[in-house]
């Protein structure tokens, strides 16, 4: 119910009743004329007790259409309509993550990119807009990251923040951001130490791998420590790409993100344990249905290591790799050897065993210094036996 326009005392401005919003009965609903531009122009000003509107304000209000001070309700609608689509034109942190994932492959790493995200991105970053983040928002978020989490995990954190942004420049939802307000700077992660482990451990650490009543955890374990072989190499291996008859494992480039395909050498420990292992499946630790590669040893990986009093922060399998390099080494292997062992394509990464590598020197050294002095003693005995008593005065 809407009744007919009528005047109030101010010239221009006028009311119609109209069905109260909110509540029983009517409220005054004003209006405004002015011209402007030499057009006459009517506008909405607003309702009585929706709007608190009354005479006097809807008389300022139509003071300030005419001087320019005020936008027209129906260009303040047009306004925030434009805001809305360019805000829809611009993806927030979350929609340009849930694009990523839905490109992607479902997988186990993506997973854990995922917990990362949901985390640590989503909360500060989700519902935001790379316009909206600038660099020195980030800069205190790395900060505040790394009084609670390692600089490795800070460092995977941003990585993430970095790649969700170019997934959203490469798809063209976003422009590439300005480096003058948008910079993401990792954190140094120095991870130059190699996972050792003493002769007690590691005797134990073989002991309970073949103890392990779960076989393909024994044996994975036991090859990683043969072969110093990466985690993934090993749970997705085929039997196709090993060849026993002339002791190696063919590695395709594609497996392992290499220019060309890695040969890894198969000494008679890990022959044997291979020997060992039923050709059930296309690959060598395969899966329930067999089709498929395994996807969870960890519980019986890490019942390995505890049995093994080995660490809890101690990786399974990945840290095997490093031990299989670090025992070379104090064996007195050569790092480029090493190198070549572990498919390093730069001596960069192998640098972490550096460190054992002095030790084993120094420990050679030694072994120079010792005898020296055997032969220094040696050398004072004869002299001390072939030369004549003094004579003493009387």
């Amino acid at each position: 119910m809407t009744t007919a326009r009528q005047k109030t005392k101010y010239p221009g401005v006028f009311f119609r009743e109209a069905r109260r919003l909110g509540g029983p009965g009517t409220e005054r609903v004003y209006y405004v004329v002015y011209k402007k531009d030499g057009e006459t122009k009517e506008e909405k000003a607003g309702r009585q007790y929706a709007d608190g509107m009354t005479e006097a304000r809807a008389n300022a209000y139509r003071a300030e259409l005419i001087e320019g001070k005020r936008e027209t309700r129906k260009a303040i609608k047009a306004h925030a309509a434009a805001e809305k689509r360019e805000a829809a034109a611009r993806p927030t942190i979350r929609t340009l993550w849930e694009a990523y994932v839905a490109s992607k492959a479902w997988s186990r790493s993506l997973k854990v990119e995922n917990e990362r995200f949901n985390n640590h991105l989503a909360h500060q970053f989700g519902d935001r807009t790379f316009y909206e983040i600038g660099t020195e928002e980030v800069r205190k978020f790395r900060d505040a990251l790394l009084t609670k989490r390692s600089d490795q995990t800070t460092k995977h954190v941003l990585a993430l923040l970095i790649r969700i942004i170019n997934f959203g420049v490469v798809e063209k939802r976003m422009p590439p951001p300005d480096p003058n307000i948008l910079k993401i700077e990792l954190p140094s992660v120095h991870n130059e130490q190699a996972d050792t482990l003493s002769d007690e451990q590691y005797e134990n650490l073989l002991n309970a791998a073949a103890q392990e009543e779960n076989w393909k955890a024994g044996a994975a374990v036991l090859l990683a420590l043969a072969t110093g072989m990466r985690k993934s190499e090993i749970l997705l291996l085929e039997w196709r790409r090993v060849n026993l008859d002339i002791k190696f494992i063919t590695l395709r480039a594609i497996d392992v993100k290499a220019k060309k395909p890695q040969k890894v050498y198969l000494n008679d420990f890990a022959v044997e344990i291979l020997t060992k292992i039923p050709r059930t499946s296309r690959y060598v630790f395969p899966g329930q249905s067999g089709d498929k590669p395994i996807t969870n040893l960890y519980p019986y990986l890490h019942r390995i290591r505890d049995a093994a009093n080995i660490p809890k922060t101690t990786r399974p399998l990945h840290a095997w790799r490093h031990v299989f390099a670090s025992r070379l080494v104090t064996k007195g292997e050569s790092l480029y050897v090493i190198q070549r062992l572990l498919r390093h394509s730069t001596s960069r990464m192998t640098e972490r065993y550096a460190h054992l590598a002095d030790a084993a020197l120094m420990s050679a050294s030694q072994k120079a210094a010792e005898d020296l002095r055997r032969a220094q003693e040696r050398g004072k005995e004869r002299s001390a036996e072939s030369s004549p008593e003094e004579s003493k005065p009387e």
